[in-house]
């Protein structure tokens, strides 16, 4: 999530009330998670796990929760709760803004789309051309449609992020600033939700044909002409690559790739990264041929014991 306007390390210090390790002047041009920062971002880390990733990262300002060395050429805030200040950042940079009119008048729609009845479209929203948004879509503030786009009925594009701190008290929020982009030739089925990136864009690709019912979690990538069936489970910060099949009740883990050309069977559970060109079945998932033939030996076991009792 880049800011309206460059921002300096002591403004960004002020807003959030921390110290900071640095020049007052330090440019600082937005804010991302880590698995999407950018030179000129800030970047929050509250474990020690995950120091050194977040130091070394390509952010160039690291919001911390203990002082260390700072490396070169960046700079530190830092906060006694990282957690809480990158939500404060969120909520400055970019609050919510309520609506008062099903379209908003800031709204862009382009030349032939079709927006049905009771279609929600939010603060900021861009719809290409030739687009046919059915009855009961709600389209979040910031999302992104491209040309000849079709979303059917009760679909919604932009729901928070599901990405809660466990803390003793109660589950804290993490503010979601990022937004959907659905590129061109998307087909979207009736109630699909896609959350929006916590400070990314959660993205459709291209040709890209999603049936009813699937949900797609945040930061979520899905590249162009993929083909996914109903009830459909995609975490968080997923990266699909172009031209893969996944079939219905497929439940896929956060934060894995699944290669170009892979098919996945139904109701298959994905629990870590898959390489492409390659048919997957089961769970955990894993190459087709080879979980049929374990499904058929574990099939031979009850004869298997039966003879060794009748040994003994």
């Amino acid at each position: 999530m880049k800011f309206p306007t460059p921002q300096t390390l002591e403004n960004i210090a002020v807003i959030i009330g921390s110290d900071y390790v640095g020049e007052p002047n330090f440019p600082v041009f937005g804010m991302n998670e880590i698995h999407v920062v950018q030179p000129g971002d800030i970047v929050f880390v509250d474990h020690p796990k995950y120091y050194d990733k977040a130091l070394e990262s390509q952010a160039t300002v690291i919001l911390i929760n203990k002082e260390v060395e700072c490396p070169v050429g960046k700079a530190l805030l830092i906060s006694e709760d990282p957690f809480r200040d990158f939500n404060k950042l969120t909520h400055y940079f970019k609050p919510f803004r309520s609506s008062n009119s099903a379209i908003s008048e800031y709204a862009e729609i382009g030349e032939g789309t079709i927006i049905q009845p009771n279609v929600f479209v939010g603060n900021n929203v861009k719809i290409g051309t030739n687009c046919v948004i059915h009855s009961n879509v709600c389209i979040y503030d910031n999302t992104i449609i491209g040309n000849n786009v079709t979303i059917h009925a009760g679909t919604v594009l932009g729901s928070d992020a599901f990405y809660y701190k466990n803390r003793p008290e109660k589950f804290d929020k993490l503010l979601s600033g990022g937004n959907v982009v659905i590129e061109d030739n998307v087909d979207l089925g009736a109630l699909c939700t896609i959350d929006k990136g916590v400070t990314a864009s959660t993205t459709i690709g291209e040709g890209s044909k999603l049936d009813n019912q699937v949900h797609v979690g945040h930061d979520t990538v899905i590249g162009k002409r993929c083909l996914i069936a109903s009830q459909v489970g995609i975490a968080g910060c997923v990266l699909i690559e172009d031209f893969v099949t996944i079939w219905g009740q497929a439940g896929i883990t956060s934060g894995i790739t699944i290669g170009e050309k892979a098919v996945i069977s139904g109701q298959s559970g994905v629990s870590k990264s898959l390489v492409g060109n390659k048919a997957y079945f089961g769970t955990p998932a894993d190459d087709f041929r080879t979980k049929y033939k374990e499904l058929a030996s574990i099939k031979l076991i009850p004869d298997i014991i039966k003879k060794l009792d009748e040994l003994s």
